[in-house]
């Protein structure tokens, strides 16, 4: 069995514990053990990394990694099918490209584990995964599919079918929709015998509540609205982007719904980012939101996801609540906590290497460890 040793680092492990001049024992694709008194095998390769820090592999649950693809332009786009706003049984997974270069770009700046979103000009969008940054095929990079229903408020479904004269028009028509599907799946799921309906199907998981609505919104009153269809239902939810969960923090809190925060190193691109502030992830987090940072890529490169908790830390976020954001709230997030986002006994063994603290903007990626392999090295 291929054993790897890295000894005498700073291991901040992403659930609050900071291991100083810590060992991690890696045995094929796992962390066997960790901690700082752990006994390293004579057949085991070592890396000595005095003066480095250790933190788990980073995690971003909203992308558009392999769907939107850096350097092949818009139309190779295959983000959003256009044509019904009510398509759950669309899957990210079946459009992944893994030949993306951006997926070596989130390699080189630590980020192991994406969830790839299907885009939000539809009502239900479609069904996200989380796949590995690494991998020849979709089959060797997923780690869960999916991990949510899509779902998506104000502008874009508003813009995509209004433009068309066609439902919805107004974010009346976008709730009526999600309403009137729900409804649909609640009635079909009673039936017995009944035709197979891959929409129905694919909404099935959200109505037992084993998968989140993954709701894009921006706006409070967006944001709300998905709170309240929610708990008409009896769903769980996820708010994606949440530019003004900052001024419902406490409401979000209060119904437990984490919010998937970002990206707001961008220009307010339009009305419903005009209330974005820099202290949001602040106000979140000392709310009590389950709150995670993402880039939106291709929004801002997937790269700057450190860059982005860089910022929050700058506003009053502390270290150990901004590497959540980066890697253990994410992974619990997606449900895929029991494998990836902290470094702890039995997990994957996906980790970064750093020069120095994660959040000195001088610090460099030094080498990037997934599944127990030196994945990238400065």
């Amino acid at each position: 069995m291929a054993r790897l040793a890295l000894t005498d680092a700073c291991i901040m492990t992403g659930t609050g514990d900071v291991l100083n001049n810590g060992t991690i024992l890696i045995r094929d694709a796992r962390i066997e053990a960790i901690g700082t008194n752990v006994r390293v095998p004579a057949d085991a390769e070592a890396w000595s990394l005095k003066d480095k820090v250790i933190i788990p592999g980073m995690i971003d649950a909203h992308t558009h990694l392999g769907l939107t693809q850096d350097g092949v332009g818009a139309a190779h786009s295959d983000e959003d099918e256009v044509d019904d706003p009510i398509v759950p049984h669309l899957r990210a997974l079946d459009a992944i490209n893994p030949e993306d270069i951006a997926f070596k770009d989130a390699l080189r700046g630590g980020v192991t584990t994406v969830g790839v979103m299907p885009g939000s000009h539809n009502v239900i969008c479609g069904q996200p995964a989380a796949v590995k940054v690494t991998g020849l095929t979709v089959e060797k990079m997923v780690v869960r599919a999916p991990v949510g229903m899509k779902i998506a408020f104000g502008e874009r479904p508003k813009n995509a079918y209004g433009s068309r004269k066609k439902s919805p028009m107004t974010r009346m028509g976008i709730a009526a929709i999600l309403r009137e599907a729900l409804v649909k799946v609640a009635n079909y799921s009673k039936k017995n015998g009944a035709e197979r309906n891959l929409r129905m199907e694919a909404m099935i998981p959200v109505m037992k509540k084993q998968l989140p609505l993954r709701a894009h919104a921006h706006r409070s009153d967006d944001i709300m609205t998905a709170v309240r269809i929610a708990k008409e239902f009896g769903l769980r939810l996820v708010i994606e982007h949440g530019t003004d969960a900052y001024k419902v923090a406490a409401e979000l809190a209060d119904a437990k719904v984490p919010v998937v925060h970002g990206p707001w190193i961008k220009v307010r691109g339009n009305l419903e980012q005009s209330g974005r502030v820099p202290e949001s992830p602040r106000l979140l987090i000392q709310s009590g939101v389950l709150t995670a940072f993402s880039t939106d890529h291709p929004v801002i490169a997937i790269q700057n996801l450190r860059l982005q908790a860089i910022t929050a830390v700058e506003e009053g976020v502390s270290q150990q609540d901004a590497l959540k954001a980066i890697t253990w709230n994410h992974a619990r997030i997606m449900g895929i906590e029991k494998r990836v986002g902290s470094l702890e006994k039995g997990k994957d063994a996906d980790l970064v290497v750093l020069s120095g603290p994660p959040f000195d903007s001088a610090t460099k990626v030094e080498a990037v460890i997934i599944n127990g392999q030196a994945a990238w090295r400065r």
